[in-house]
């Protein structure tokens, strides 16, 4: 048997219908994690769908508790030889709310259902579908190959990614030894686009923190008090646009990441960002001047407001209200120093005339990556374009946030994401899908990437 033939073995089970029938039946577990309300729907997941799946392909597994109690891990593994190359592999079984009623045509998220290029279901693109074709691509290598993959594997399947990876990091430290590897491979997260394979190296971080501006209580009557009131909104406004301007530009230096190295450029020299007809248009002159679309998403950080409210914009009133609030995302890369970035903001607003705006800090997540020089990633890309005919674009890192600081920080391994979904997937939101021209790529992608990896004597 040959690459090919492992590779047109993925083909089959996708134009044979086994594919979807498979991921349907992982689709329609109601594993909503961030209500609370599913324990048994979480933990069943794990148990009934992706125990035996992995067994199958001769895995042996076992579900651990995480210690704050709230969903359970999977932590599986397959080996052949201690001289063999070993490859941990990431997925979570956890989706968002189904948000059903809101979907186009009264679709059922907890059904797939296929309309044109498009399967349709809460789930499909995060992540039960990306796991799904990463586990389809393992069976078809180890059937091309007789019984075997070439190479070691594990697994490690988390049902608590949607509420922020609470308990990873600390299984992972816990289990050091057991997810020992030379290679992590997750897939998570869109690809540049529709068109175009990616990989990925690592994420930006995120930080929110919340401004929040209270002078007192209820309103006040705006023509009688109107110009001897303090607006908590109109300060609160102001202190937004003294940290990022109309632009989306960041006015704080403390914001800001370190100037972008000549590698970094040239990993992005040739990625286009380019929205399809579904998607969003790129704003004109917006964000940090001097650098490309890709720069700035990739490369840069950004200040997002994510919410503001003051009064009632249902019901506005002839007042002054008494409080505004704000919640801000600061989206960072690698080399921006994170812990020092709250104290700044609350010195510039204070030197700037606001202190009575508080600052507060509610969530972080990590920004890391891999070495963009590291051998494993030309590797990777030299894969993909074997099996695609397409050279694939290498990202220094994700634009959004994946918990690979505990994959690269933690277990100190190089990092390495091949997305399967699309930026228009509509993912967190109702009609979330994969499309099927990018599923059966992302299938022969990862069939021609572990048959690859089956071929190196040793780890690189």
């Amino acid at each position: 048997m040959t690459r090919t033939d492992a590779i047109g073995r993925v083909r089959q089970h996708f134009h044979s219908g086994d594919f979807l029938a498979e991921l349907g039946r992982r689709v329609a577990y109601r594993t909503e994690s961030q209500n609370g309300g599913r324990p048994s729907e979480l933990r069943a997941y794990l148990e009934d769908t992706m125990r035996p799946s992995l067994s199958d392909l001769d895995f042996t597994s076992r579900l651990i508790e995480s210690p704050s109690g709230k969903s359970p891990f999977l932590i599986a593994e397959h080996h052949e030889s201690a001289d063999r190359p070993t490859v941990l592999m990431y997925g979570h079984g956890d989706v968002v709310d189904g948000m059903e009623g809101q979907w186009r045509d009264g679709l059922d998220p907890w059904k797939i259902t296929v309309t044109g290029d498009r399967a349709y279901g809460r789930g499909t693109a995060d992540n039960k579908g990306q796991h799904s074709i990463n586990i389809a691509a393992l069976r078809a290598v180890r059937e091309a190959r007789g019984g075997r993959l070439g190479f070691n594997a594990k697994f490690i399947l988390e049902m608590g990614e949607e509420t922020g990876s609470p308990d990873l990091n600390q299984i992972c430290a816990d289990h050091r030894d057991e997810l020992k590897a030379d290679l992590f491979v997750g897939s998570d997260g869109p690809r540049l686009s529709a068109q175009r394979p990616t990989i990925f190296l690592g994420c930006r971080g995120g930080m929110r923190f919340h401004l929040d501006v209270v002078l007192r209580e209820g309103g006040h009557h705006s023509g009688n008090w109107g110009g001897v009131l303090a607006n908590p909104a109109t300060i609160l406004a102001n202190a937004i646009a003294s940290l990022v301007d109309g632009r989306g530009r960041l006015k704080l230096e403390a914001m800001k990441p370190p100037r972008l190295s000549n590698q970094i450029r040239a990993a992005l020299a040739d990625v286009k960002v380019e929205p399809s007809a579904d998607e969003p248009a790129l704003s004109e002159n917006w964000g940090e001047e001097g650098l490309s679309a890709a720069e700035r998403l990739y490369a840069w950080n950004t200040l997002e407001v994510l919410a503001m409210s003051s009064g009632s914009i249902a019901k506005p009133a002839n007042a002054i209200p008494g409080q505004a609030r704000a919640v801000l995302q600061l989206r960072f890369v690698v080399g921006t120093e994170i812990d020092k970035v709250l104290e700044a903001v609350r010195a510039h607003l204070r030197d700037h005339g606001f202190p009575m705006v508080e600052v507060r800090a509610t969530q972080s997540f990590a920004a890391s990556r891999a070495e963009i020089d590291s051998p494993w990633i030309k590797w990777a890309a030299d894969s993909v374009q074997h099996t695609t005919g397409k050279a694939p674009a290498v990202l220094p890192n994700f634009g959004g946030s994946l918990p690979n600081d505990v994959f690269a920080e933690t277990l100190k391994l190089p990092t390495i994401w091949l997305p399967h979904s699309y930026p228009g997937c509509s993912q967190h939101a109702p009609d979330e899908h994969i499309l099927l021209s990018v599923t059966e790529e992302a299938l022969t992608i990862m069939a021609g990437l572990f048959w690859d990896l089956g071929e190196l004597p040793r780890p690189l």
